[in-house]
């Protein structure tokens, strides 16, 4: 039986274009890392302006109230 705690650190630090997204949220280019997008996990990864790029995690924004 697999440890709940375990899921939470499956997050790969990049992943290139044309990969499945590890885990759904931000994401954003490494040439351009204030392009962020939002992308649901199982989706495949897209070029970035027509390039083939690395894809790194971002932070979730945070809500103010």
């Amino acid at each position: 039986m697999k440890r709940i705690a375990l899921l939470g650190n499956r997050v790969a630090p990049v992943s290139p274009t044309g990969s499945h997204v590890p885990a759904s949220g931000p994401w954003s280019p490494d040439a351009e890392p204030q392009a962020v997008q939002t992308f649901a996990e199982g989706h495949v990864f897209p070029a970035h302006n027509g390039t083939p790029t690395m894809w790194r995690p971002r932070p979730a924004m945070a809500v103010s109230a």
